[in-house]
């Protein structure tokens, strides 16, 4: 782990309203901690897939959590595989999102939460990424998140993508829960590219553009992004940037360069 480092230093907390214009804490990486063959040299030799990732990011999103759950165990041994400050965001389980919807699925919940409850400090938060199909209904919407925040208080990101979770009320009644609307890239509709809900975490989801998945992000784009994350606020005390276009590869690459960008502009 010797050249385990966080991407953006600052010395704000990891959850919580920071006091004054500071620095929020960022976490950038990638979608998964898999290291092409063309990158390995940025990345330090031996040990497993994450511990290599982990002496370079200091953040990491599990997507595998979507489609299958883990055992309490491989949570510990992911945690321990990491530095201190290194943080995971969780994607929570695709029986709850997309096949329950967000109905009944108490059970499933708590499962999952017991889950990644092995992580301990290493979890960094939750991402509830729903069905394109999946409208804001209040009826359903509201007790589930009701019941996530009665059963988890740390941060907790989600990524709607139908039109009706765009306006205004909608990102009151994220805000009031605690719950973080993600920007992502590229965008469905305008509103889904900036972040809303909760003040205290920005999620940024860049999926690829113009092909998702697929295509890298320009130069011009990444010192956008960049700029971004050095961004002071009084309201935000942790920011993520996850780069998803791994189909071919060049998240890993467009993570090495935001990270570049951001150590080199901080002041020495």
């Amino acid at each position: 782990m010797s050249r385990a480092s966080t991407a953006c230093e600052g010395k704000s907390p990891a959850v919580g309203k920071p006091r004054g214009r500071a620095m929020p804490r960022c976490h950038v990486g990638c979608a998964g901690w898999s290291i092409p063959a063309a990158h390995a040299a940025a990345f330090d030799a031996g040990g497993s897939q994450l511990e290599r990732y982990a002496t370079v990011f200091n953040g990491v999103e599990i997507n595998s959590s979507f489609y299958r759950p883990h055992r309490p165990a491989t949570y510990r041994r992911w945690a321990a595989s990491v530095p201190e400050s290194f943080r995971f965001a969780v994607k929570m389980p695709r029986t709850i999102s997309h096949l329950a919807r967000l109905k009944d699925c108490a059970i499933l919940l708590q499962a999952f939460l017991d889950e990644v409850a092995s992580l301990e400090d290493r979890l960094g938060c939750l991402l509830l990424q729903l069905p394109p199909s999946l409208a804001w209904e209040p009826s359903t919407t509201l007790p589930f998140l009701d019941l996530l925040r009665r059963l988890h208080d740390g941060p907790v990101a989600c990524e709607p993508r139908h039109a009706s979770w765009f306006g205004p009320h909608i990102s009151r009644a994220l805000r009031e829960r605690g719950i973080a609307r993600v920007a992502a890239d590229p965008a469905r509709f305008p509103r889904a590219a900036v972040p809303a809900g909760d003040h205290s975490l920005q999620y940024l989801r860049l999926h690829g553009s113009p092909r998702i998945y697929y295509d890298a992000y320009t130069g011009p784009a990444l010192q956008r992004i960049s700029h971004w994350l050095q961004r002071p606020s009084r309201r935000t005390a942790q920011r993520w940037c996850i780069f998803d276009n791994t189909a071919a590869g060049h998240a890993v690459g467009n993570a090495l360069s935001v990270r570049q960008r951001v150590m080199h502009a901080r002041p020495r």
